[in-house]
């Protein structure tokens, strides 16, 4: 992909647009008219932003690895003889929500299945007192919500954990009470576009009159099944390819030009 950075020139790290009529030749970057145009236009349409939470406003797992978490709840699984529940392949993924629906879907709403949410619910509270601020997040939201959007979290975490991470940044107002994340109901995490469904019933938007801002190819998903345009945000070239593989026509690997659009 050759591709360009957005916005007025800057040192340090290119901003990336990633879109599906670019090209890559070596390390040169180069982001058209076009693609900023495009940019221009989702942040134009948006009058409701639905924000995922890990990734595009914070790295959770930053200084409490996500692998041993996933680890730890294998481990408390085989330590109560349900070490044949999951799969191998489960058993190795290293992702606390693989193992957490695996267990869902042979023993859905069962107290194993409430006991295990609430381990990764504790884990995740933990992380959320070292998590690391996603570059730019704080005064995007900020200067979003001063312009009039209406914003809310649509997660696959606890909405526990989101509350009290926005809180310590002084962020609840942007959002509050719009924070939809895990319920009991399992089943209905992301890729299904449950938590994007709640959000635009409370807002009463319509779906096109919001942008979902996601990172990960489930976020893609329940976004195109509910009818919302999608921004994907990667934080790395590997993260970038997964996100344009399933399907994401634009993706971000800095929120840096979404601010400067915002507050130009």
């Amino acid at each position: 992909m050759v591709r360009r950075p957005l916005g007025n020139h800057h040192d340090g790290p290119d901003t990336l647009l990633v879109t599906s009529d670019t090209t890559q030749t070596g390390a040169v970057k180069v982001q058209t008219e076009s693609d900023s145009h495009e940019l221009r236009n989702l942040i134009r349409r948006a009058r409701v932003v639905l924000w995922d939470f890990d990734g595009p406003i914070c790295r959770l797992f930053a200084n409490h690895s996500a692998e041993r978490v996933a680890s730890d709840l294998v481990s408390w699984l085989e330590g109560r003889g349900l070490h044949g529940l999951l799969t191998e392949s489960e058993r190795e993924s290293l992702d606390p929500h693989v193992v957490l629906r695996a267990v869902d879907r042979r023993h859905p709403g069962s107290d194993l299945v409430a006991d295990l949410e609430a381990r990764l619910t504790q884990e995740e509270r933990m992380a959320a007192s070292s998590a690391m601020p996603t570059a730019y997040a704080d005064p995007l939201i900020r200067t979003w919500t001063a312009v009039g959007a209406r914003l809310a979290i649509t997660t696959n975490n606890s909405p526990l954990v989101v509350g009290e991470y926005l809180t310590g940044r002084g962020l609840v107002p942007c959002f509050q009470p719009h924070i939809y994340g895990r319920t009991q109901e399992l089943h209905l995490l992301k890729p299904d576009p449950h938590c994007l469904n709640r959000a635009l019933s409370a807002i009463g938007a319509a779906p096109s009159d919001a942008l979902m801002i996601g990172d990960t190819p489930s976020d893609h998903e329940a976004a195109a099944r509910a009818g919302v345009p999608f921004l994907g945000f990667a934080r790395n070239e590997r993260k970038a390819k997964l996100l344009k593989a399933a399907g994401a026509d634009a993706v971000l690997t800095s929120l840096e030009p979404l601010l400067a659009l915002l507050r130009a």
